[in-house]
């Protein structure tokens, strides 16, 4: 039995931890991105413009984290987060973009 529950009890903390990230990347976002993306300012594409974001979609997401990493225009680099990981970047513009409306 114990062979059973040990595994299970891992799968769990793994799913958990999950969650976690997921909240994280979300929690990176509201703070440092939402805002100049929801107001388009300095220049920012807003959220609801599909227009200014399709060729930025075109570029994929690769290319517009290492936009977000080097900073662009009135953006510094890493978009304010500057303790951020490049993989927690990466996941914030993934979640940035699954709120385009």
């Amino acid at each position: 039995m114990k062979t059973i529950i040990t595994p299970l009890s891992f799968a769990l903390l793994l799913g958990s931890s999950v969650v976690f990230a997921d909240a994280e990347i979300e929690g990176i976002v509201d703070r440092h991105c939402q805002a100049c993306h929801d107001a388009g300012l300095a220049g920012a594409p807003k959220l609801d413009d599909a227009a200014s974001w399709a060729p930025r979609l075109a570029t994929g997401v690769d290319a517009m984290t290492q936009t977000v990493l080097t900073g662009k225009g009135a953006m510094p680099p890493k978009g304010t987060c500057f303790s951020c990981t490049d993989e927690q970047l990466h996941a914030a513009v993934e979640e940035l973009v699954g709120r385009l409306k």
